[in-house]
């Protein structure tokens, strides 16, 4: 296998996946390392979807070693570790102790750090984050409930969680030629400096960089790169047929969200202009113990008749208060099991097409129906979240990050669903 990725949440493994389908490889997505077992020995790829973006440290270490250390076993030429092109993190970690611990299990003396998306305007130079035009602590990103984003200084922020040096390769080293770029790393590892933040402003960065790590036993970044290296693998026939449309899940339709950005909240009110939405109120799940069960009435006499929703999903204020009331892990943690909880029981009531919204949410929920080895579709207008589930009950899934995709992103998700199962009559 050319590469295993381990990625910190499960809508980023999912495009890291699709966009890897979309250029013919084969690469399934897996909930847990146990999955592993199944997959077959002509796969190319594979993303294994953790849910470490806000772990503790210590856990959040030692559930991607388990996962590398799974993924070396059965082969994998190079460990790849996938965080989100926004660097969603905090001072605590965990990019830079995962990235440690890794780095230190592949005796690799250096290794890169390449979150550009250039194709979804995420760049970075001189080691500044830019979304668009603006630096990241500019953005909503910075009143993130989980990982509020207010340094857009990567090497700064890197450094806070990393007890190696953090220095910078700048545009203008990494567009010298690869031999220069090399000698640059190399007397800079001399110096001490073992991470390095890499700018990337255009896709032909990008395919600097994997000339640059090609070969290496571990490396990171963020969705593109993997398809950037996979033009590098040996030339092999690929018969893997791409698709947009993947089997049938015949039954309802629920829309689960738990991601509170202000486009999930846009999404979400788009949502609402054509079906029933149920959000959920936090205080009364902690202290009503008959509130989830008057939430599955709703939903038991809505669901048969068309899509549903039931979220979370609500403003900066609101969460404020709940974070306020609960604690930050307290409140989302409540969220969460509310949520599993609920699309459990959806399950239950024949939902078997689900639209997720929130990258630790769509992990929770998919261990919850344990659905943990999924085929995904190409990287199209879905972002890369379209996945499907062939267990003892087929179940279709668009997985969506907090901060992606255009406000009518349902209703092309529904479409996409419903012409799946009209294209298997």
């Amino acid at each position: 296998m050319e590469i295993g990725v381990v990625a910190d949440d499960l809508t980023g493994g999912a495009k890291v996946a699709a966009l890897l389908e979309s250029v013919g490889v084969h690469c399934p997505l897996l909930l847990n390392v146990q999955a592993l077992n199944g997959i077959g020995e002509e796969t190319q790829a594979v993303v294994i979807g953790r849910k470490l973006l806000a772990q503790p440290p210590t856990e959040a270490v030692a559930d991607a070693l388990q996962t590398a250390r799974e993924l070396i076993r059965t082969g994998v030429k190079q460990l790849y570790f996938k965080y989100s092109a926004l660097f969603s993190s905090t001072a605590r970690g965990n990019i830079g102790p995962i990235a440690e611990a890794l780095m230190n299990l592949t005796n690799e003396e250096i290794v890169l750090f390449c979150p550009a998306r250039p194709a979804r305007n995420a760049t970075v130079y001189q080691g500044r984050l830019f979304l668009g035009q603006r630096m990241l602590h500019e953005t909503p990103r910075r009143f993130d409930p989980i990982t509020p984003m207010t340094n857009a200084n990567l090497v700064e922020l890197l450094q806070s969680q990393s007890t190696v040096s953090v220095g910078l390769l700048p545009l203008q080293k990494l567009r010298g030629t690869l031999e220069d770029t090399r000698r640059f790393l190399a007397e800079h590892r001399a110096a001490g400096t073992r991470f390095f933040i890499v700018d990337a402003v255009e896709d032909e960065d990008l395919n600097r960089v994997a000339a640059l790590v090609h070969g290496a036993t571990f490396t990171t970044g963020s969705d593109d790169l993997p398809q950037a290296l996979s033009k590098l693998w040996p030339a092999t026939p690929r018969p893997h047929r791409a698709r947009n449309l993947l089997p049938p899940a015949p039954g309802h339709v629920a829309l689960i969200s738990g991601s509170c950005t202000p486009k999930s909240n846009r999404q979400l009110d788009w949502f609402e202009r054509n079906h029933p939405v149920h959000r959920i109120d936090l205080e009364r799940v902690a202290y009503e113990s008959e509130y989830l069960e008057q939430v599955m009435d709703w939903a038991r006499e809505k669901l048969p008749v068309g899509p549903i929703a039931v979220a979370t999903t609500t403003d900066a204020t609101n969460v404020q208060n709940a974070q306020g009331k609960f604690g930050i892990n307290g409140a989302a943690a409540l969220a969460e099991q509310a949520l599993c909880t609920i699309a459990q029981r959806l399950h239950r009531l024949g939902a078997r097409k689900f639209l997720l919204a929130g990258g630790e949410t769509s992990g929770a929920i998919l261990t919850a129906l344990g659905a943990d080895t999924l085929e995904v579709a190409i990287h199209d207008d879905l972002q890369g979240g379209y996945c499907h589930y062939e267990g003892d009950s087929s179940m279709a899934f668009v997985l969506k990050a907090g901060a992606t995709g255009d406000e009518n992103f349902y209703d092309v998700a529904l479409t996409r669903l419903a012409q799946a199962d009209s294209a298997a009559t």
